[in-house]
């Protein structure tokens, strides 16, 4: 039984393909009980040995497409809001279960359509054929659940997404930019006291910060520009309160105002959950093995421009921060300790 798609005035609407060009561009052997090459099967007859179920046509089973159909509408109802799927099912997969399920209701079957893109590995399509797909598992089992997270929504659902080594470096770097920031608010609100302690978020930046970000993801759910908001706000906490000098409002507003905005992203996104100043380390851990460096090295470098600058020699100090700064150490001192991150 086939479905005769000259029977739907717009046939092809997902798919912007016209009846013409699929006369001779559909991929489907010629079959003289079809009334035209896009016509596609809603029930299949049983061939010998397979399973069927009996039905006034014949024994047999449902075509492709109708198992979609009829999952959506038992569950759904015969009108869904949302209809997701890799770019490559358009044509003719849901084309023909968007034609089926509307010409059996008279109704819209979707209001709207997301297809995602292909995740790439070396700019290769991940295939089956190719041999080189790997699963999400095995990849949080190498790396983690936050950087796996993080670089599936740095990229836009309908662009390509390679998972590349670069890629996930950028992740990285990504990820522990935001988590140095958080981790240094945590030590400013954690240092506060007397009148500074009451020293809250500004709720207008707050709330244009909010705006925004609802913004990116209102439009067809733009993550990587909702992160880029993140971002600025990251920028601007480092330009307010990474500078020497004790703790001041400034400081403490800014690092109220990061936390806030960064939990309520946070939990929007499920991301920057994790305690900041144990998911940094083990992010800068992962940094420093792509540099080949050990963290007990740059912790003796550390002690050893701290004595420098004890015993006053500070042309030796200078030297070791440089040489800090050459391996991709930034050195944060504080009135009285000396803290040291990978350069991001």
């Amino acid at each position: 039984v086939y479905y005769d798609v000259h029977s739907l005035p717009d046939y092809g609407k997902l798919s912007h393909k016209n009846l013409e060009d699929l006369e001779s561009g559909v991929r489907i052997s010629v079959d003289e009980r079809k009334k035209h090459a896009a016509d596609f099967a809603l029930w299949k007859s049983a061939k010998p040995g397979e399973p069927f179920w009996s039905s006034p046509w014949s024994d047999g089973r449902p075509g492709w497409h109708i198992e979609c159909s009829a999952m959506a509408r038992a569950l759904l109802g015969e009108t869904i809001d949302i209809h997701g799927g890799g770019l490559d099912l358009i044509f003719p997969h849901h084309e023909n279960e968007l034609a089926q399920s509307e010409g059996a209701t008279g109704k819209p079957f979707v209001r709207y359509w997301m297809h995602n893109n292909m995740l790439n590995f070396g700019s290769q399509k991940m295939s089956k054929s190719l041999g080189n797909v790997r699963s999400a598992r095995a990849f949080m089992s190498e790396y983690n659940p936050e950087i796996f997270k993080y670089l599936m929504l740095s990229a836009h659902y309908r662009s390509v997404l390679d998972f590349s080594p670069a890629a996930i470096e950028n992740s990285i770097a990504g990820l522990a930019r935001v988590y140095s920031a958080l981790a240094e608010a945590d030590r400013i609100v954690n240092s506060m006291d007397g009148a500074l302690a009451d020293k809250g978020s500004d709720a207008g930046s707050v709330a244009e910060f909010k705006t925004q970000v609802g913004t990116a993801l209102d439009d067809d759910f733009n993550t990587p520009e909702a992160l880029a908001r993140l971002f600025e706000r990251v920028r601007k906490f480092n330009q307010t309160a990474r500078t020497p000098g004790k703790v001041t409002e400034a400081k403490v507003q800014a690092a109220n105002e990061l936390l806030v905005m960064a939990k309520w992203f946070g939990e929007l996104m499920s991301l920057f959950q994790e305690p900041a100043q144990e998911f940094l380390v083990l992010l800068d851990d992962m940094l420093l093995v792509k540099k080949d460096l050990k963290r007990e090295e740059i912790d003796k470098l550390v002690q050893l421009r701290g004595e420098a600058r004890a015993s006053k020699n500070f042309a030796e100090a200078d030297r070791l921060r440089d040489e800090l700064q050459r391996l991709g150490i930034q050195v944060h001192d504080g009135a009285s300790d000396t803290r040291w991150e990978v350069l991001k």
